[in-house]
């Protein structure tokens, strides 16, 4: 794929001096891509500040400047690699060769109102037993998901960077799920 002149000038402009701040600016997916890979950026023990600069980042956690510009590079194909589509998903439990489990990030409001059936509700508690007693293994798939799929890769992101790499994010969430695999589930919308 051809890359635009703005898209050229951002990646010549991304060094060890350029400020976390702005990077995760320019590249969306950094944060997630970072925290996945390297467990950088997700909590207080490995956080950053926006106006600290790559390089130190980097010296701090022992990693190089070079694979950290590689892989923030490639953040949208990190975030596609931690999506599944529905489709997919209704392929893969009707072959029922993995268990599926559903887990609901969305608000307690939502979940009570329209949830995908005999999907969780996370809360932090919740969260801390999927890391203390799901198995990570390819037998158990942990589908996160959201309204819309936005933020659901965030969650995603944070359960891979805690080892839990057969967890994906719903794309399109609970909306694109409603849409192409299950009719019974009401559609909604997020009034702002």
């Amino acid at each position: 794929m051809k890359q635009s002149k703005s898209e050229k000038l951002a990646v010549m402009e991304l060094s060890s001096q350029s400020a976390m701040g702005d990077i995760t600016s320019r590249f969306p997916g950094a944060r997630r891509a970072l925290f996945a890979r390297y467990h950088i950026g997700g909590c207080s023990s490995c956080a950053y500040k926006d106006d600290e600069v790559l390089g130190e980042v980097c010296e701090r956690n022992d990693i190089t400047v070079t694979g950290a510009v590689e892989h923030i590079l490639n953040s949208h194909e990190e975030d596609q690699k931690m999506l599944i589509d529905p489709l997919v998903l209704k392929t893969i439990i009707d072959e029922g060769e993995v268990e599926v489990r559903f887990v609901d990030t969305r608000t307690r409001e939502e979940h009570e109102a329209v949830s995908i059936p005999e999907s969780y509700f996370m809360t932090q508690e919740f969260q801390q037993e999927i890391f203390a007693t799901w198995e990570r293994s390819e037998s158990l798939l942990i589908v996160l998901y959201d309204h819309s799929g936005k933020s659901s890769l965030d969650t995603c992101a944070w359960f891979q960077g805690h080892e839990m790499k057969n967890a994906r994010a719903l794309e399109g969430g609970i909306d694109a799920w409603s849409q192409q695999v299950d009719s019974n589930i009401s559609r909604y919308r997020m009034e702002m």
